[in-house]
């Protein structure tokens, strides 16, 4: 069984923005090592009552006491500097460390931490690999950004020295683990207020490889090129795709009436297995793949790595189902790039259907900004559309810019397009203009979901 030794020195941690959804996993983790946990908030969650379930002392707010008693404070990138409680912190010299620096510490842990990294899919591709090391028996710990149905949340402590995790590029939060393993999906044009271009991405990337340790392993896409051009030192290296040749390479697509797809996975040029997956898209074959890849490394057999990717049904909020509105299907994707938006519309014409209603919510104003123009010419393509406004996250308005910027731009190509400045007049919208045999798809990675759920909630 792991201990962790890194940070037996702390008895007593004190997590601030504990709500959050690495965060919460954490204080589950170090909850069942023995350590002594307590949290704040600013805001009641799911998380935060879970937590509560399970005995943790948390508070919705700031709680000072709870400073002077620990040993050491965790804190996520968002809290601010001015926050009383870190403030408190500095002031009693207590220990301070950002979440991904502290993570770091407990991947150190583990004999084979397993990254799954990448601008798209990590969550999706992290809960398929997670989902075929629990059905192979090899009892991983698992932290990833969504809840997984087969754990009934996003995370699990295991008794192995596998630990499965979603591994984030943000403000270079990966450069802080210690992989054994890195999956490298894609390299995208996003989190710009961080990264500025493409190309200082790509080098944090190449960085994250350069963590490996001599008998490390990368598992890349080889169909996409920024990912590809970075692959140029590595220990070991597994390819996957479709376009080129690959290590693995998925031959002969074809989806059900439903869009579901079924693929022969071919290893090396010869015959692997056949997989069908309960996942829609394009996008899904490759986060497949690289499962398939990770598994068959880690010498799960065939039959096990394809009875849990039929078994995955996805991870929530990755076009996820919510329910239905007198019988129309509302489904939810955290998609809040213009690339992962286009594989939402393509999931979403992969169901038989007559219209479509698409209802975003851009997250952060320097993204919108950056993208205002991809979100419109992605955006267009559906049916309706409907706009909410920015969900800030972490940011303040400094440009001006809004939501109907991009309405502005759509409209032209599309007037089935509207500005709504609250969620309900969005739900009273949809309820008076949605039409049998349509379908309704809530769109962003703030709380835009929650227009779904009322609409469900309000059908009668």
């Amino acid at each position: 069984m792991t201990k962790l030794e890194s940070i037996q020195n702390y008895k007593t941690i004190h997590m601030i923005g504990i709500g959050g959804v690495s965060m919460s996993g954490l204080a589950e983790h170090l909850t069942h090592f023995g350590f002594q946990v307590t949290g704040s908030d600013q805001k009641e969650s799911k998380n935060t009552r879970h937590l509560k379930e399970l005995g943790l002392q948390i508070t919705i707010g700031s709680q000072l006491e709870s400073i002077k008693s620990a040993d050491l404070i965790v804190h996520t990138a968002a809290i601010s500097k001015d926050d009383v409680e870190l403030i408190e912190a500095k002031k009693q010299n207590k220990p301070i460390m950002e979440r991904s620096e502290f993570l770091g510490l407990i991947t150190k842990c583990y004999k084979e931490c397993i990254c799954i990294s990448g601008t798209h899919g990590k969550t999706t591709t992290t809960s398929m690999i997670a989902t075929c090391f629990l059905k192979a028996n090899y009892d991983p710990t698992i932290e990833v950004g969504a809840d997984l149905k087969i754990i009934k949340g996003n995370n699990k402590t295991g008794n192995s020295d596998y630990f499965i995790l979603e591994a984030c590029e943000f403000v270079d939060s990966f450069l802080q683990f210690h992989p054994k393993t890195e999956i490298i999906l894609n390299i995208d044009d996003d989190h710009l207020d961080y990264f500025k271009t493409v190309e200082n991405t790509k080098k944090s990337f190449q960085k994250f490889i350069n963590l490996l340790p001599k008998d490390g392993l990368v598992i890349a896409n080889i169909d996409d090129q920024n990912t590809k051009e970075i692959l140029t030192n590595t220990p070991k290296l597994i390819t996957y795709g479709i376009q080129e040749s690959a290590d693995f390479t998925a031959k002969n697509i074809e989806t059900d009436s439903y869009g579901y797809p079924k693929f022969a996975c071919f290893k090396n040029n010869e015959f692997f297995a056949e997989f069908q997956l309960n996942v829609l898209g394009m996008h899904n074959i490759y986060n497949a793949l690289a499962c398939i890849a990770t598994c068959d490394f880690y010498a799960i057999p065939k039959d096990t790595i394809k009875q849990g990717l039929f078994e995955f049904t996805g991870a929530s909020r990755r076009f996820e189902k919510i329910g239905d509105y007198q019988g129309i299907p509302v489904f939810d994707d955290y998609a809040h790039h213009p690339t992962e938006i286009k594989t939402t519309l393509q999931s979403s014409n992969s169901i038989p259907h007559h219209e479509t209603w698409a209802i975003f919510e851009p997250h952060t104003y320097s993204r919108t900004v950056e993208h205002f123009k991809e979100f419109a010419n992605i955006l267009k393509e559906f049916d309706h559309i409907i706009l909410s406004e920015i969900y800030a996250a972490r940011e303040i308005n400094t440009t001006g810019i809004s939501s109907k910027d991009i309405v502005s731009l759509i409209k032209p190509n599309n007037p089935n397009c509207i500005y709504l400045d609250s969620y309900e007049k969005i739900i009273e919208y949809l309820k008076e203009n949605v039409q049998k045999n349509d379908i309704i798809i809530t769109i962003g990675a703030g709380t835009i979901n929650q227009v779904g759920y009322q609409l469900i909630e309000k059908k009668n």
